[in-house]
């Protein structure tokens, strides 16, 4: 029956110093970063960011233009349909008074 202690503690910090020493030689083996290079990447960055800008404000701005058009056609179709429903102004004394004596006149005629 195998222990539970196989490997021991100082294999395992044997193998886990040399995974270190390997990762760290490999990082060694990397080239160095070419400076000119990293600033070209840097400056295309930087304008692919300013051109994504740019498109972001231009379609907020035409989202707003939209927005903006929409709500002046219905405040002018609301307007249009207040003055098509309008209620005409209420008649005046004078006019109810014509008015009833047409009735009565009406009334007294059929009779």
């Amino acid at each position: 029956m195998k222990s539970y202690k196989d490997p021991s503690f100082q294999d395992r910090v044997d193998r886990a110093a040399e995974a270190k020493q390997r990762a760290l030689d490999n990082l060694r083996l990397k080239p160095p970063v070419d400076e000119k290079l990293a600033a070209e990447r840097q400056a295309a960055r930087l304008s692919r960011e300013a051109v994504e800008t740019e498109k972001r404000t231009a379609k907020k701005a035409a989202e707003q233009a939209a927005r903006e058009a929409k709500a002046a056609a219905s405040a002018a179709k609301a307007e249009a349909a207040s003055k098509a429903a309008a209620v005409p102004a209420p008649p005046t004394e004078a006019e109810r008074k014509l008015a009833r004596d047409a009735r009565y006149a009406a009334r007294k005629n059929r009779k």
